[in-house]
């Protein structure tokens, strides 16, 4: 029998109660858990670092407690765009001092090719792309560092060629120079020192400047000294592992140094993959994490709020092109990007702050390069600028892919490897096409010109330009589903071709192709029969009648062909039935190829042959270029490009033939973005290529974003 007396019900009122609590703990912890698990899913993707104090090696951040990963995902930054302006060094340059002037950037010594020392002093405004002489330092120097102190700008020891403790100062120049500038010496440091690096640091209206690494012809210095006045210094604090030629960048008060040679002078080079950190107030320094490598020679750069490592050097190994961040709170490393140009004791700075920041990684040097990761001049000294920014398209740092310019699968024609390759958004090569078990079709698989995905991925179609023919074959497996045409036999009889160029399987099922010596486009049924043709075989551009040299018949949404011919630069709409429905001259093109629709009336293309170098042109149908890619020199400059498309990201994807390599450009700031390929370095191992003449892209949804009206 149930007690109803009012103690009892009162008793039962707080065993309710308590029941109810407990309830809605529990349901609270579940989502915390839930909410723990969706916040950390997609951002641990680091490539090392360890807890701050205690720092573990590269598995130390998939270690850390979920509490700690959901507290730090939120910082998570940016991945990085990294761009080669269109604008080089007038002179290849490499271990100069690279200080932030204003809106731009004055570069001070450095080393030549030939390893010769020298004393100039220039200033770079990366808004017009010019570099522009203003003045020289008293003595030659490399391998110093330098910073801006007051109204001038010091730079600290350096080789000349040997060890110096000289101090030289010039007026801090502006952007663009007044006048040529005469330098001094100033002081001296407290002994010899090169190979260091320097950051600064503002407190109120006194600017710190300390110099951090270094080696003084017998040692490596563990001392940091401080100076504001580059006359008078002290230490700030002593490194636990002296090195030299270590990345440096201050950041929050604190200074940070990433990597760093470490063998006795002499001896076989060695480096160090920790992160020290340095804390003025306290005159301390400890090891606060570690990099995916072991290097020197790297660069640093605080972006956006953010600290960035870029490029360096492997001891015995390869020059690198990996971008990494660093969370300075965890420790944690993630990868965030790829530099288009490997690159090691380069000169660094980042123009501006927060936001508004960029950074910019001038001249260095390349030992050699190898793997996926490769990309740019294979050797030797740079005259590229490179810029680092966040970037708007890759993703936060520590994600698949970080940096990368496409998701999805890359298909390329390496025609001069008588290829196609596929490759992930990490650059990492996932399919070849021929190979032992996917074997070349009957005639062999020769000059693939270009190559495209078909049937929701589960194809490719592709047009061997020398060999006369055109085939289809199944994606993944390699297996022969079409063949059109006579293997090393042109003609223009039914069922030859000559030079067929750009073929495309359209939704119909028909295949169209620009059959280019024959002057004509063909559209051809499955069962190898022509169902229809542009162009009468005359080489004449006389519409609809004749077409001159046709290399391009992109197909458009509403079914008709966008057409360019070669000789006489014009470029044409004609439905499949032949009638023409505009053309226009493009004087100021030499060799059109491939134009592709963008939108209502703008159209891309490119110059594949002018007198000097490629280009790349945005226009409409009145002939009007509304934009151009036209770099003239450098590591920006394009030769024989081909094909170029947009990116569903914007960037515009270009296989530049004969430097070897596919890359990527962004139209806002005309800089190269991304690269495979080594330039004008041929090659079958990962990483290279050897005169790419057709590219595809296959995203996760099995959609061609480039060419969405083909089947």
């Amino acid at each position: 029998m149930q007690d109803r007396s009012p103690r009892a019900r009162a008793r039962r009122r707080r065993q309710i109660r308590r029941r109810r609590t407990l309830t809605v703990s529990a349901a609270l912890v579940v989502v915390l858990v839930v909410v723990l698990v969706l916040t950390t899913g997609g951002g641990s993707g680091g490539r090392g670092g360890g807890k701050p104090g205690a720092p573990g090696r590269h598995a130390a951040s998939q270690t850390r407690s979920a509490g700690s990963r959901a507290r730090t995902t939120a910082a998570v930054p940016p991945s990085i765009e990294a761009g080669v302006e269109s604008w080089p060094l007038p002179h290849p340059i490499s271990r100069e001092a690279v200080v932030a002037d204003g809106s731009g950037l004055t570069v001070l010594g450095g080393l030549t090719p030939a390893g010769a020392s020298v004393a100039s002093v220039s200033t770079i405004d990366p808004t017009k792309g010019t570099v522009t002489a203003a003045g020289r330092l008293p003595d030659v120097v490399h391998d110093g560092a330098a910073a801006t102190l007051g109204r001038r700008t010091v730079v600290f020891g350096g080789g000349s060629p040997t060890t110096v403790s000289t101090v030289q100062s010039v007026p801090s120049p502006s952007i663009p120079p007044s006048g040529a500038l005469t330098g001094r010496v100033t002081g001296a440091l407290p002994q010899p020192r090169s190979d260091l690096a320097v950051a600064t640091v503002a407190r109120g209206a006194t600017t710190t400047a300390y110099l951090v690494g270094g080696y003084d012809g017998h040692k490596y210095l563990p001392e940091v000294l401080a100076t504001t006045d580059g006359r008078h210094f002290s230490v700030a604090a002593h490194l636990p592992v002296p090195v030299r030629y270590p990345a440096v960048v201050a950041a929050g008060g604190l200074i940070y140094a990433f990597g760093g040679q470490t063998a006795p002078p002499k001896s076989t080079a060695t480096a160090t993959d920790d992160i020290q950190v340095i804390d003025p107030a306290t005159h301390s320094a400890r090891v606060l994490g570690h990099l995916p490598h072991a290097l020197y020679g790297a660069a640093a750069f605080d972006i956006h709020g953010a600290i960035y490592v870029a490029g360096g050097q492997v001891p015995g190994g390869a020059t690198l092109t990996a971008i990494d961040a660093f969370l300075p709170k965890t420790g944690r490393v993630l990868h965030a990007g790829w530099l288009p140009q490997a690159v090691a004791f380069g000169g660094y700075a980042t123009v501006g702050s927060g936001r508004a920041g960029i950074g910019y990684l001038v001249g260095g040097e390349v030992a050699g390069q190898s793997g996926p990761d490769a990309a740019g001049d294979a050797s030797g000294t740079l005259t590229s600028v490179i810029s680092l920014r966040p970037s708007r398209y890759g993703g936060p740092a520590g994600s698949y892919g970080a940096g990368s310019p496409y998701r999805g699968t890359l298909l390329i024609a390496d025609r001069g490897n008588d290829r196609l390759i596929a490759l992930n958004a990490e650059r990492r090569i996932t399919w070849r096409y021929p190979t032992a078990t996917r074997p070349a079709p009957p005639g062999g698989f020769y000059f693939p010109d270009d190559a495209f995905f078909v049937r929701h991925g589960t194809g490719i179609i592709s047009n061997q330009e020398d060999n006369h023919t055109i085939v289809e074959i199944g994606y993944p497996s390699g297996k022969l589903l079409w063949q059109y045409g006579h293997p090393g036999a042109p003609g223009s009889q039914p069922g030859y071709l000559d030079q067929p160029d750009d073929a495309y399987l359209l939704k119909s099922g028909v295949i169209t192709v620009a059959d280019a010596s024959n002057n004509r486009i063909l559209f051809i049924s499955p069962r190898k029969r022509v169902l229809e043709q542009i162009g009468n075989g005359i080489d004449a551009h006389n519409p609809p009648h004749s077409i001159a040299y046709p290399n391009g018949d992109t197909p458009l949404l509403d079914g008709d062909v966008l057409v360019s011919e070669i000789h006489g630069s014009w470029i044409d709409e004609y439905t499949p039935k032949g009638r023409l429905v505009w053309t226009v001259q493009m004087r100021s093109v030499n060799y059109p190829s491939d134009p592709q629709q963008l939108g209502r009336n703008k159209y891309l293309m490119t110059d594949y042959d002018p007198p000097a170098e490629g280009r790349i042109l945005e226009f409409n149908r009145q002939g009007t270029v509304l934009w151009r890619y036209d770099a003239r020199s450098g590591d920006a400059m394009l030769k024989k490009p081909s094909l170029a498309e947009r990116l569903p990201d914007g960037l515009i994807m270009v296989n530049d033939d004969y430097r070897d390599r596919v890359v990527a450009i962004d139209p806002t700031t005309d800089s190269i973005v991304w690269q495979y390929g080594l330039t004008s370095d041929k090659g079958t191992a990962p990483g290279r290529l050897s005169i790419p003449d057709g590219f595809d892209l296959l995203l996760a949804n099995k959609t061609t974003p480039t060419h969405p009206s083909t089947g």
